[in-house]
């Protein structure tokens, strides 16, 4: 049985679903997998969004480890980022008790440090193709749309010190032309992206329609992926991705899964 390290800062409510799905997942025993701890850099009190999702932990009964990122910035001062490896060494200790095979990172606020990266097997899901854009879903969106891409998807990648490049390990692509974009796009056509950006921002029907798309996708991709790992079709030897005894360089690719998925039964 594949053991799971789950990572999240919980904030809201993508946080709360993303554990929901794919708890429901391992309960139905579509994935020969537990859960073995869910840790968060929040502890109970900071905030509502986190209270909730601790909550929530509670009540699927999963062992919950936190360590407040807060009160350790308080206490050292001065920039976290001068202090990221200290507080990666108090959480590696914090969990030493778990030894799981994977860990996910679930709207886990903080960047890894070496110590951690090295310490854990740990994926990322980015909502981008592996050549595609960096950076927050919002900028992933807003870069789309200034390229006029035709194509995007979702990617779930190893978490290394690069940030948003590691590894590739799955992936999956969507098309955005076609259908209900078609005059989506021709509503924005001619205009800048930084124009849009201002007005009408993130309510422009083209961005909510990309990020709804990809939103529906990603939980499937990361449940696909993590269903591969259960049943031994992907592994990570030496921070590297492998199928079976072939060398993954690009990721393994989980489109049709993730489509058959969205499609039911």
């Amino acid at each position: 049985m594949l053991k799971i390290g789950w990572f999240s800062t919980g904030r809201g409510e993508g946080s709360l679903g993303l554990l929901h799905f794919i708890h429901q997942r391992l309960q139905s025993g579509d994935i020969d997998a537990q859960i073995q701890f869910v840790f968060s850099n929040r502890a109970m009190g900071e905030a509502d969004g986190s209270d909730r999702f601790f909550r929530q932990v509670n009540e699927y009964g999963l062992p919950l480890s936190t360590l407040s990122s807060q009160e350790f910035h308080r206490s050292v001062g001065g920039k976290f980022a001068d202090h990221r490896e200290e507080y990666d060494r108090q959480v590696i200790t914090h969990l030493q008790e778990f030894q799981p095979d994977v860990c996910v990172l679930a709207g886990y606020m903080l960047i890894m440090g070496k110590e951690m990266c090295h310490r854990y097997t740990m994926l990322n899901l980015h909502p981008a193709l592996p050549d595609g854009p960096i950076g927050t879903w919002q900028e992933v969106i807003w870069s789309l749309i200034g390229s006029r891409a035709q194509v995007t998807g979702s990617m779930i990648h190893l978490v290394t010190e690069d940030v948003d490049r590691g590894p590739v390990v799955a992936y999956s692509t969507m098309s955005i032309v076609g259908g209900a974009f078609d005059p989506l796009w021709q509503e924005v056509e001619g205009q800048a992206v930084a124009d849009l950006q201002a007005d009408p921002g993130q309510e422009l029907a083209l961005f909510k329609h990309i990020r709804s798309e990809g939103y529906r996708r990603e939980p499937w991709l990361l449940a696909a992926a993590l269903k591969a790992f259960s049943e031994n079709k992907v592994r990570i030897v030496d921070g590297l991705v492998y199928s079976h005894s072939s060398l993954l360089s690009g990721g393994m690719y989980l489109g049709e899964e993730v489509e058959r998925a969205l499609e039911g039964p």
